[in-house]
């Protein structure tokens, strides 16, 4: 993994891949390397502690792993789901219960997955927006996952589900899982408490996590977060009516809702050119530097390496730009998600 991780800077530097495939090649690598080591993981558990009844388990990735647009720093956020009671005994000759059973599944996933070697660690692993968040066990059955949907979750956590995907399952289980997820995602809602829900949860990472700069293209006002809750409320407020929006990642919910009706033409182009504008500079950035981007302290190679990527001629014209789709970005987010201006 690591050097693959090599191969794919070095060939976007020099010019072999473009900054915009960045995201689904290093999403790809991840998908390769979860599919590949949860059997792996699954087997080695099962010499001591057998198998369970259903035996049935599948990994999904949130966030920027579910929505394939990850950088060359990400984190994996995953959620485990399985298809046993929760206190369905495995066979083997230490049995589990089947809840206790996959939280050391899900341990040694993450064990595998992060935990430092010689050659390194491959990623950090993040489990927070699993059902009940911190509160609940790290590995949820596929029933408790339903019916916690139905009846206590929040608005943000079926937003996080608008870009989740099954990345390794147990055969056949993947499927009943993605039908779970889109269930989750495209029932009715009440559109004015969704709408006051997103704002108020942007405001309020607008505080806590404020962004380090203009360029911090991720937490700035008008940046990609701005982007990717509109996107994830449209899912939300729609996705009753329109399934075939949701779920999906950021770009594939725009399209999919101007396709529908749901977004003018003129909106999308925006949102969309925005998007991919800061994944370019994002990825670029994560790519070679280890502290945020400053076009002042950053090196001269890099300045026209996002030039040429924006397509713009000099840094002052690619800062214009960049201040030109932040304010669109923030017009369309106050617009479709009813903010007054001030």
């Amino acid at each position: 993994a690591q050097e693959t991780m090599v191969t794919i800077g070095a060939r976007v530097l020099s010019g072999a891949l473009s900054p915009g495939d960045l995201g689904e090649v290093h999403t790809a690598l991840g998908d390769v390397v979860v599919d590949r080591l949860l059997p792996r993981v699954h087997a080695a558990l099962a010499e001591r502690h057998g198998r369970t009844p259903s035996d049935k388990v599948a990994i999904v990735a949130l966030g920027k792993f579910g929505s394939r647009e990850m950088t060359a720093t990400s984190d994996l956020d995953l959620m485990l789901l399985y298809d046993d009671e929760v206190l369905a005994p495995s066979d083997g000759p230490k049995s589990l219960f089947a809840q206790e059973y996959y939280i050391r599944l899900t341990q040694r996933l993450v064990a595998a997955l992060s935990a430092p070697t010689t050659k390194g660690s491959i990623y950090e692993v993040d489990f927070r927006l699993r059902p009940s968040g911190n509160k609940g066990p790290i590995a949820t059955s596929l029933k408790s996952f339903v019916d916690y949907q139905l009846t206590e979750a929040e608005t943000w956590e079926r937003m996080a589900l608008a870009r989740a995907r099954v990345v390794s399952a147990t055969p056949g289980f993947g499927a009943i899982v993605e039908r779970a997820i889109r269930d989750a995602v495209c029932r009715p809602v009440d559109p004015t408490k969704v709408r006051k829900d997103a704002v108020e949860m942007r405001a309020l990472m607008a505080r806590e996590r404020p962004a380090a700069n203009d360029w911090d293209l991720k937490l700035a006002s008008g940046g990609q977060v701005d982007v990717e809750f509109i996107a994830q409320t449209l899912v939300l407020l729609h996705g009753a009516t329109h399934p075939a929006i949701a779920p999906g990642g950021t770009i594939r919910i725009l399209e999919a809702s101007r396709a529908a009706g749901i977004l003018d033409a003129g909106t999308t182009g925006d949102l969309v050119a925005a998007s991919r504008l800061y994944d370019t500079i994002t990825q670029l950035a994560r790519l070679c530097l280890a502290d945020p981007y400053d076009p002042a302290s950053a090196p001269k190679g890099l300045v026209r390496l996002l030039c040429a990527a924006a397509d713009v001629p000099d840094a002052r014209r690619l800062a214009t730009l960049v201040a030109e789709r932040r304010a669109s970005t923030r017009a369309a987010f106050e617009s479709l998600l009813g903010v007054a201006r001030r």
